[in-house]
């Protein structure tokens, strides 16, 4: 295909009516064509999207840029901040020559903007507003994906969660799991679940060992009151979306958990928000990071929960974006509903990459591109992009030379996080933990009781076997000389004379004289 007929297809293929955030211009032979942008519809950010690539090839900036956009049109946001460097969106960026001769070439009008941005950390775990989960409202599914639980050991958690919830014992934190399943599996509580087919030994052995493991990882802290309300993360300051940045220390120590806990966010989401349609523009964009993590030992059920809330979130207002190294990191029926795509460069250099490389090119539409080739050779910043049509059509493929940030394209300082923080209205509703009377503190009540009880019951049993038993009776011996005058009729004439004078003495009755 011709230059002048790559760029007019380009043109009319992204020549939207409604607005638009504004990703780059169409690159051919390495030059610029910025009378081609290549835009997204604001209007189809709900329906979804992927943004793909290698480590250091640009995803993170691409990020930036979208959320930028969202929160100057009024869209909330919401992503994880796995390495910290989207904090700079807070601050206004920093323009050199370099930076400005490339938005030039593109025809971007650069002007160093900061946006509207709330800190949070899980559990408090790092600078940020801490976010919390109870037991209850995490669920038995989720929780099993974060614990690594088979599909027996995860059905028995769901039979637990069911114990707890007609029984009245509420679960808020991890020591009210634990309770539970001990008490299940101890003499007083292990018939409670007969019924309904009881509680092996071995698997609450499995569970307990795995909350443990949990507990270790710092999960105690993410687990309690007050708890996270995702209607926090819907809110507008000064006319701009608000973007939340979730920060996610130490992840290679605890992926499961984190990613877990973002679709436990997305779930929470879900289930709150009322049904809105077709939207001129969304209400929250979520960017879930390396969302490959989310996907990994996945149980059937547990995809099958994601794939249903990426389907349905959509008429909820709610876009969600996931951002991960290749396409085949995200199950078939997820992507399936990924409208809008921007590749970043992929690497080939080991056998699995050339076949992650080969499944990339074949969920692209049909193009003039030899994809296979072009997603080798792609610049840091640059991407393969596609997207949804006002009409949800996809658009043309188009190699892109991306926009700039306007925020800093660094992390902020800590001093400006920490700030952030303590002025955020959200901090005192979240900071200090509760811990009110719940499944842990009943049980332990009910165990107290019961012992009182017993050792009420047991004395009384031993008082009355004691009045119960009869008296020893005194053994007849012979009689002695002394017994022998006592009982002589003479000596008993004596003492009724003698005891009539006692008595008269002691009543006061004067003696006749």
């Amino acid at each position: 295909m011709a230059e002048s007929d790559v760029v007019e297809t380009v043109k009319q293929g992204y020549a939207f009516e409604g607005p638009a955030l504004e990703l780059g211009a169409l690159l051919v032979d390495d030059e610029p064509k910025p009378e081609a942008a290549v835009r997204i519809p604001l209007g189809m950010m709900n329906r979804h999207g992927l943004v793909a690539g290698a480590t250091g090839t640009g995803k993170t900036k691409t990020l930036q840029l979208m959320a930028e956009q969202l929160s100057a049109a009024g869209v909330a946001v919401f992503a994880a901040d796995i390495k910290g460097d989207l904090s700079g969106v807070s601050q206004p960026g920093e323009g050199n020559d370099k930076l400005l001769a490339r938005t030039k070439s593109i025809g971007q009008d650069w002007t160093a903007s900061g946006f509207p941005t709330e800190f949070y950390a899980l559990g408090g775990q790092g600078t940020g507003i801490p976010i919390r989960a109870t037991i209850t409202s995490f669920g038995p599914v989720l929780l099993s994906k974060v614990l690594g639980l088979n599909d027996v050991q995860e059905s028995s958690l769901g039979l637990i969660f069911h114990y707890a919830d007609k029984a009245g014992l509420t679960l808020l934190d991890l020591k009210d799991l634990r309770s539970v399943i001990q008490h299940l599996t101890s003499d007083e509580g292990k018939d409670d679940l007969k019924e309904l087919g009881g509680l092996s030994a071995a698997t609450a052995g499995v569970i307990l060992r795995s909350l443990i493991g949990f507990a270790d990882q710092g999960a105690e802290a993410f687990f309690g009151e007050p708890e996270f309300d995702t209607a926090d993360l819907l809110q507008q300051r000064d006319g701009k979306g608000l973007i939340s940045l979730l920060e996610l220390p130490n992840l290679q120590d605890r992926p499961a958990l984190f990613s877990t806990f973002l679709m436990w966010l997305l779930a929470d989401l879900f289930h709150d928000l009322p049904e809105v349609g077709d939207v001129d523009k969304p209400k929250l964009v979520f960017f879930f990071d390396e969302a490959h993590l989310l996907f990994n030992d996945a149980s059937k059920a547990f995809l099958d929960s994601i794939a249903q809330t990426v389907r349905l979130i959509r008429s909820k207002g709610v876009g969600v974006f996931f951002v991960t190294q290749t396409p085949k990191d995200v199950p078939d029926d997820v992507l399936a509903q990924l409208g809008s795509r921007v590749q970043h460069q992929l690497r080939a250099h080991t056998p699995n990459d050339a076949k992650a490389l080969k499944a990339t090119v074949s969920t692209f539409p049909s193009s003039s591109y030899d994809l296979g080739e072009v997603l080798t050779q792609l610049g840091i910043g640059e991407a393969i992009v596609t997207v949804m049509n006002e009409k949800g059509a996809p658009t043309p493929v188009a190699w892109t030379r991306l926009r700039a940030p306007q925020s800093l394209m660094a992390p902020a300082s800590a001093e400006q996080q920490a700030a952030s923080v303590q002025a955020s209205p959200n901090n005192a509703k979240y900071s200090q933990a509760v811990d009110r009377q719940s499944a842990y503190e009943m049980l332990a009540a009910k165990v107290q009781a019961g012992a009182a009880q017993a050792e009420a019951e047991k004395q009384a049993q031993a008082e009355a076997k004691q009045q119960s038993e009869p008296r020893p009776r005194a053994q007849k011996q012979e009689k002695s000389m002394v017994e022998q005058v006592i009982g002589s009729s003479a000596f008993k004439q004596f003492a009724r004379s003698a005891g009539r004078e006692i008595v008269r003495g002691l009543f006061g009755a004067a003696r006749r004289r």
